[in-house]
């Protein structure tokens, strides 16, 4: 693909975007259940390869395995750590099928799981087995999103560089369907509200334990149809959401208490990774400054590799 910053309108493949969610939600889940507990639930993340989508090892008692989304070839593989290697084409097929063919593989390769079938953070949400409703394919818009996604990572990963204090890895949450990276004071932070769709209230506040900076990439939904980055702050520092912030194209969205900048701003600038940098950096900034973090302490400057 020449375009290294792809267009990807929501509407063009919205039906496509909720089934490859509610598909990513059941490989998670599958790490999830596998996984010791990490903070912030970075446990149950997925991770960009240059073909798509990983969990990276998945322990299963003495053994381990992996299960990727390659976005190139299109398919899902399942592979053991004793050699035991399976794939299932990515095509248009109802999520109950999927659900079906994920969990005959597992079992298949004598690695048996069991999930909660609900998906998390959707409203009116169906149970994976119950679900022929999202079912849709269309290998080219999810060409453009494992693209969009590689790039994403590679400037995400220059912003994290910056930072020494406690940061998470660039990482996927299949819950909301994005990408994130996430800034932290070293202070404790209120107890959250929680109120998440399907999602238990203690593993929202166990997520904000600690005062934050997030940013991330979301590719839109039905209720927010447009892709953009975002920015936010828990706890919302005093005059956090008035703070002027590059670039230009950036608002703060009272609807969604974060700041954002349409991902189509970024991909049509003529430096789309100084864009995107500002843009992280500005809202860095506007939460660490108003929030009084001892910034001294917690960055560093980027080493050039001779």
């Amino acid at each position: 693909m020449d375009d290294a910053w792809p267009p990807l309108p929501f509407a063009d493949w919205r039906e496509t975007c909720e089934t490859l969610h509610l598909w990513s939600q059941i490989v998670g889940k599958v790490r999830l259940m596998q996984s010791p507990w990490t903070n912030h639930s970075w446990h149950v993340t997925l991770y960009v390869t240059p073909r798509g989508l990983t969990t990276s090892p998945i322990p299963h008692g003495t053994r381990s395995f992996s299960i990727d989304f390659d976005l190139i070839d299109h398919r899902l593989i399942v592979e053991s750590s004793d050699g035991g290697v399976r794939t299932l084409p990515l095509r248009a097929q109802p999520v109950a099928e999927f659900y079906a063919a994920v969990m005959a593989i597992l079992d298949d390769l004598d690695l048996p799981v069991r999930i909660h079938t609900t998906p998390n953070e959707i409203p009116d949400a169906i149970p994976f087995e119950q679900d022929r409703q999202h079912a849709a394919y269309d290998p080219v818009a999810v060409a453009r999103f494992r693209q969009v996604l590689i790039e994403i990572d590679r400037v995400f990963k220059t912003f994290r560089a910056r930072f020494i204090g406690k940061c998470s890895p660039v990482h996927f949450f299949w819950g909301s369907f994005d990408m994130a990276v996430s800034r932290f004071s070293g202070r404790p932070a209120p107890p959250h509200s929680g109120g998440v769709p399907n999602m238990p209230d203690w593993v929202a506040r166990e997520a904000y334990s600690h005062e934050v900076s997030s940013a991330g990439f979301w590719p839109g939904n039905a209720s927010f149809p447009e892709p953009v980055f975002y920015s936010y702050a828990y706890p919302e520092p005093a005059g956090y959401r008035d703070v002027r912030v590059q670039p230009a194209a950036a608002r703060f969205d009272r609807g969604l208490g974060e700041f954002v900048l349409p991902y189509e701003a970024v991909r049509s600038s003529a430096r789309p990774d100084d864009t995107l940098l500002a843009f992280l950096q500005s809202t860095y900034e506007a939460a660490a400054d108003r929030g009084q973090w001892d910034r001294a302490a917690l960055e560093t400057s980027v080493p050039h590799v001779a």
